[in-house]
């Protein structure tokens, strides 16, 4: 019988080795499982998520319901004031500080705790609204909505970067679907509630009822933690050093420059003709100060209050970008949609308000799926894409209606533009969280919502002047013994007042023309997304990026 060999000195070697490997194997599953519990002991989950997301949604859906709903107010507003020569500023007050304010507030939300900012510009929009609803003069109307849209300034990229500080990256899509999807309701009840309010209680109950739904969002999120996952400077700290910490200076040439612009596109047409010395001065005046404040900029650097360093990047700039065309083309068709059924069909608002509903609803039931599906398969362009066909598509057939377009058509067309804009709204900002540090998404945040408030009052004016221009070529060509310039100041709402009965078929089909025309700037837009669509990039937003702490570890192995 042989005897047994005793383990060699390489052997016992060995098994050292294949032990030592095996703790360390079960040492890193530890460290690799802990990492995991705490990276999901940090985001926000089950009924506090719930309750946070619900107000979020109810702020999206009363900025878009406070929108919509003064369009139904303002003739009313009007008369009760004896103010015509002041209607353009009762949504131009709204949007020039809404506009101004809107980079300002993602360094806000940078530098100082989110719940706390989110709620005090609730606040402020609420005071706004407040008012509004008590106002006893047009200027103090005015003023109102100016406060008010101070407020909505720091709104809705508030809401987005809680979202982002409340959940991880997969499930940020589904999120932000649901928050533009259900809030989107606001712009179908605007016309509806604001008719019924104005015909049967009093126009200043169109303001009275952003205040009870205000007081249930600060409800819902007044006793809710609302995490920040980025270290912030101490409060006292962000207030002594406030000028450089914000870029007030920045701040300060960055303003007046989006005042001047919109004040240009305002008064272009309207008060002044395009060519006089005051649009032009304004657009002179705007350019300086843009000019000054990119330099300005240039020499902050990081600390600016748009830095070069995010806005340079392909993302950031190509998401911007299709959210200005996809949000401008959306609110274009808002506006003429509903004057298209009441103006050319002769419909009341409150119908006019119903006849919307199949966008709104395909928006509303499209958006959270397709956020859903981009958490799960982990690619959102496909969906911006997909946005930007659909929507071309979509406005091109809405550049066909006439006055004798069919029901199924007008609801057909309406269903292929309420899926481009579930299928599209929410992707910049889920290409830009996935992409940017989380320090930059405040900021980016704000920059892409402010790209669309820009976008949107620039393009509107575009088209007052399309369809402007276009009844004055129009009109004389289908009711040549018609009186133009007394139709065209009639307006929408009342030249069948003004036109002759024998003249009525004439004028319709040309304002039916007239419309079409601002919907092939729509169709323009949509196309103009989908170019910029392809900029975001093909990303996977379920693959962690690695620190940069792990990619030194990893260097140091190496």
């Amino acid at each position: 019988m042989e005897p047994i060999a005793q383990p060699t000195l390489a052997d016992t070697t060995f098994l050292e080795d294949i032990s030592s490997s095996s703790a360390t194997d079960v040492e890193k599953q530890h460290q690799a499982a802990d990492a995991v519990s705490d990276e999901d002991d940090k985001w926000v989950s089950g009924p506090k998520l719930v309750i946070i997301m619900a107000g979020l949604v109810l702020v999206c859906f009363v900025l878009l319901l406070d929108v919509s709903i003064v369009t139904t107010a303002v003739p009313t507003i009007t008369s009760r004031f004896h103010s015509l020569v002041d209607v353009g500023w009762y949504g131009a007050a709204y949007q020039l500080c809404t506009a101004a304010l809107m980079p300002l507030t993602g360094k806000i939300y940078s530098n100082l705790n989110t719940k706390k900012c989110f709620l005090a510009f609730l606040f402020v929009f609420e005071l706004g609204s407040l008012l509004c609803a008590v106002a006893t003069s047009s200027k103090m109307f005015i003023v109102g909505r100016a406060v008010a849209g101070m407020g909505a300034s720091g709104l809705q990229n508030g809401a987005l970067t809680i979202i982002a500080g409340c959940a991880p990256m997969p499930k940020r899509p589904f999120l932000i679907g649901n928050l533009f999807g259900i809030g989107s309701l606001g712009l179908v009840c605007g016309p509806l509630v604001g008719g019924v309010l104005t015909e049967y209680a009093s126009w200043r109950w169109c303001f009275y009822i952003n205040l009870p739904i205000g007081a249930v969002i600060a409800m819902l999120l007044v006793f809710t933690h609302i995490p920040d996952n980025v270290a912030k400077p101490p409060p006292m700290q962000v207030l002594r050093d406030l000028h450089n910490i914000l870029d007030l200076v920045g701040f300060a040439i960055f303003a007046p420059a989006c005042i001047m612009l919109l004040m240009a596109v305002q008064f272009g047409g309207n008060q002044y003709a395009w060519g006089s010395a005051q649009v032009i001065g304004l657009f002179c005046g705007a350019g300086v100060a843009l000019i000054i404040w990119l330099g300005w900029g240039y020499h902050k650097g990081d600390a600016a209050l748009i830095p070069f360093s995010m806005l340079c990047q392909r993302v950031t700039w190509s998401s911007c970008l299709f959210y200005c065309f996809i949000t401008s083309a959306m609110f274009t068709s808002t506006y003429y949609l509903p004057i298209y059924f009441q103006g050319v069909r002769g419909h009341t608002p409150t119908v006019a308000g119903v006849y919307m509903l199949p966008s709104i609803l395909c928006q509303l039931t499209s958006a959270p799926f397709v956020g859903k599906a981009v958490g799960r398969w982990g690619y959102y362009l496909p969906g911006a894409v997909a946005g930007g066909v659909l929507g071309s598509i979509g406005y091109g057939l809405l550049a066909t209606l006439s006055p004798t377009t069919s029901a199924s058509k007008w609801a057909g067309y309406q269903i292929l533009v309420g899926f481009s804009r579930g299928f599209g709204l929410q992707m910049p900002f889920v290409a830009v969280q996935n992409l940017l540090p989380m320090a930059q998404i405040p900021t980016a945040m704000g920059l892409v919502v402010f790209s669309s408030t820009i976008g949107g009052a620039l393009v509107l004016s575009f088209a007052d002047t399309i369809i402007t221009n276009s009844l004055r070529t129009l009109l004389p060509r289908y009711v040549p013994a018609a009186d133009v310039e007394a139709i065209i100041v009639a307006g929408i709402y009342n030249f069948r007042r003004v036109a002759d009965p024998q003249d009525l078929p004439g004028v319709l089909e040309a304002y039916a023309r007239s419309i079409d025309r601002v919907f092939y700037l729509t169709m323009a837009l949509a196309l103009m997304s989908f170019a910029c669509s392809w900029g975001m990039g093909w990303h996977d937003i379920r693959k962690p990026r690695p620190s940069a702490a792990k990619k030194e570890d990893a260097h140091t192995e190496e």
